[in-house]
């Protein structure tokens, strides 16, 4: 099918059922749906949610989450891991969201210029779910010099057997996975109790590793909001928690939000179950990767290597400059972007 030719419309949609099911039939990530928008709407940013159509097809979608700033900067616009873009033959499959070069042109065009007029103020940061490499064309793009999100990142192909999944790992990890835990119960938390217990053991793991968290209400604003969304897969020993993965899930991603530890998960080595449960979990929704969001030089990072033998890199930070106090906000006023990469972890 030819690329789109007619200009794309911008149709912002309230509807939370409609929304959901839009962000799912293209593929879109986790961090797209609403429930996360209404997450963050718990702190400084409001969220926009904006259908891009070509003609009578729907081309692209993206949850635009907007945070006011001190004066004179206004207000920023942030688009995390959007849009999701259709291909450009409706028979296709949906993939991921990426979609092909033309209808990313157009989807990322529209949603530039939406939060332009609309929004205005510093500009735009985009952190598409797209792999490095593909081929983006925004007018007075630019790479962002402040991520929120990591690029590098792991993320496993659900398409392959589980069998080849454990062939990827490394062999201690494959051990874990096979015998350890054995002295523990491994399962999905659904109740808001046992979610609270869980958050004991993400304190005792922030306070071991010097991390800031937010408080406990942001984190059941997570359940309660993503509802099905959110799988949070626990282990338990002597009907407590010990380790803990917690993804958030679309149609076709899984992605980590949180993970923790207590010395008691530790010796049981219980994180490796845990992950791998959830990655089956993951498996058998029909989901088709599995990202672990992010890769840094610390022993979290080494853990969640030891689960493959390749690691993967998205396209990164996009910023679009709307004024020329951009320059301003990315270099000269460190407590700027650099306080929000600080919260990437919420």
């Amino acid at each position: 099918m030819p690329a789109p030719t007619a200009l794309p419309v911008v149709e912002p949609v309230t509807d939370r059922v409609a929304w959901d099911a839009l962000v799912r039939s293209l593929g879109g990530h986790p961090l797209q749906l609403w429930g996360w928008g209404e997450v963050k709407a718990t702190g400084p940013w409001r969220a926009h949610r904006l259908q891009v159509r070509s003609g009578d097809r729907t081309i692209g979608a993206a949850q635009v989450l907007v945070r006011a700033l001190p004066f004179p900067f206004r207000a920023l616009s942030y688009v995390p891991r959007g849009p999701a873009v259709a291909p450009a033959d409706p028979e296709a499959p949906v993939g991921y969201g990426v979609g092909d070069e033309a209808t990313r042109a157009s989807v990322t065009a529209a949603v530039v210029a939406w939060c332009r007029s609309n929004v205005g103020g510093v500009g735009v940061s985009l952190e598409p779910d797209w792999p490095a490499g593909t081929p983006t064309t925004i007018p007075g793009a630019a790479p962002g010099p402040e991520p929120i999100l990591c690029e590098s990142t792991l993320i496993l192909d659900l398409t392959r057997t589980q069998d080849e999944l454990m062939a990827a790992m490394s062999r201690t990890t494959r051990s874990d996975v096979r015998k350890g835990g054995r002295d523990v119960e491994v399962r999905r938390v659904t109740e808001e109790d046992d979610v609270r217990a869980v958050l004991g053991v993400y304190h005792e793991t922030a306070l071991r590793a010097g991390f800031a968290l937010h408080d406990d209400d942001y984190y059941l604003s997570v359940h309660r909001e993503l509802g099905d969304d959110s799988v949070l897969v626990a282990a338990f020993q002597d009907g407590r928690p010990c380790s803990f993965v917690w993804d958030a899930v679309s149609g076709s991603t899984a992605f980590e939000l949180y993970g923790g530890v207590n010395d008691a998960g530790r010796k049981a080595r219980a994180n490796a179950p845990v992950k791998w449960h959830a990655v089956r979990l993951a498996q058998d929704a029909g989901l088709l990767r599995y990202d672990m969001n992010g890769l840094l030089n610390d022993g979290i990072s080494e853990f969640k290597r030891s689960f493959a033998d390749h690691e993967d890199l998205l396209v990164g930070t996009i910023d679009v400059p709307f004024s020329p106090l951009y320059r301003v906000w990315v270099r000269a006023i460190p407590w700027g972007k650099k306080a929000l990469r600080r919260l990437r972890r919420g």
